[in-house]
């Protein structure tokens, strides 16, 4: 048996385990770049474990199917799922995954037929856990991006979705800032009365667009070509696209989205040379607006936090609690109203980089980072 276990700056933790190495391997390069992984042989809390097992796959299949399941979407495939008091089964028959949580025990069971899919599920759950926990010690999800300075001043970025949020990390991480957090941030209001922010791991899309923008598109295909893999979730004409050397954005079939490639958190170090952080203090905010023909510029904002930057159980349309591993909703009036204290700086950017960066740095200045 393999085990590691995977803790927040901020003490939380779960234990990965599997009958080999590459599944826990897998969990600690996912989710180690943010929090802290190390090997273990001493399994205490809650366990995530997964296996390539295909007897216990059809099992868990036939207990599923047979029992009037109920039906929503997970990770963007098809999930089924039936509760029977403490212990909760799902099957995703699209991706040949099977679920098992077993709330007395604190025990998820993940298997499948295929080693890299049940590997990502079992890092994908393993931070669904750490999240319940999180939530549980009175952290909120914010809906943006983050980067910190040194010393722990951090810069969330809001918005509405093409904003600007992830071209303001990316930006102001390529000019000295280390990226906190691409999309989603933990943040809770400490006794000291400041923000603290914890990151949420996640792979990183970054457009066409905007890695050629970073000039790092170059980068990225001759690691590609190289033989290097980018994360499984990227679509195969994504990966085509780029060893063609192809600059043209794709876009999915429903029109919803570009179809973007699909980095593993430590390529954004190893691949595109931007550090990462572990935690950070808000310092304040940033509200950008991409308009392309508009001329870049400081602006006077008057958006404030709004319900539509937090995710919950009544707003998470990827990541549903189907096993019930989140609390009962909390009140964060305390976090909206020391946001709202905060600094915040709207800007206006448009496709020049170069001046985008040296808008960001102003802003960001003036925010105290």
């Amino acid at each position: 048996m393999s085990a590691v276990r995977i803790s927040t700056a901020d003490g939380q933790a779960v234990t990965v385990t599997s009958h080999g190495e590459t599944i826990p391997d897998w969990a600690a390069r996912y989710l180690g770049a943010w929090w802290s992984t190390e090997p273990t042989t001493e399994i205490t809390g809650p366990m995530v474990s997964g296996d390539v097992a295909e007897s216990e796959l059809r099992e868990l299949t036939a207990v599923v199917t047979g029992s009037n399941p109920q039906r929503i979407e997970y990770a963007g495939a098809e999930m089924l799922y039936v509760r029977d008091g403490s212990m909760v089964s799902a099957v995703q028959p699209g991706e040949h995954l099977a679920y098992r949580w077993d709330a007395d025990w604190k025990l998820l069971r993940i298997v499948g037929t295929d080693e890299t899919a049940v590997a990502t599920a079992t890092a994908r759950l393993a931070r669904e856990v750490i999240r319940a926990q999180l939530l549980a010690d009175g952290w909120a999800i914010l809906h943006a991006s983050a980067v910190t300075y040194p010393g722990g001043a951090t810069i969330l970025t809001l918005g509405d979705k093409g904003a600007g949020k992830t071209t303001t990390a990316f930006t102001l991480g390529r000019a000295g800032a280390a990226m906190l957090a691409n999309d989603r941030v933990f943040a809770r209001v400490t006794a000291e009365g400041t923000v603290r922010v914890l990151p949420w791991p996640s792979a990183a899309a970054i457009g066409f667009g905007l890695l050629d923008a970073l000039d790092l598109y170059e980068t990225v295909r001759e690691r590609l070509a190289s033989g290097e893999q980018m994360h499984p979730t990227q679509h195969q004409s994504v990966t085509d696209a780029l060893l063609a050397g192809s600059r043209t954005p794709l876009w999915k079939k429903n029109g919803k989205g570009e179809l973007k490639p699909q980095f593993f958190p430590d390529q954004l170090t190893s691949w595109l040379s931007i550090p990462l952080a572990t935690q950070g203090s808000a310092a304040g905010m940033l509200f950008p607006q991409i308009t392309p023909d508009a001329a870049p510029r400081l602006t006077e904002i008057a958006r404030g936090v709004q319900d539509v930057d937090f995710f919950d159980e009544t707003t998470e349309d990827r990541y549903p609690d189907t096993f019930g591993l989140l609390p009962p909703p909390a009140d964060h009036t305390a976090l909206r109203a020391r946001l709202a204290e905060l600094p915040r700086q709207g800007l206006v950017m448009g496709h020049d980089t170069s001046v985008n960066t040296t808008l960001l740095k102003e802003a960001a200045a003036r925010l105290g980072a």
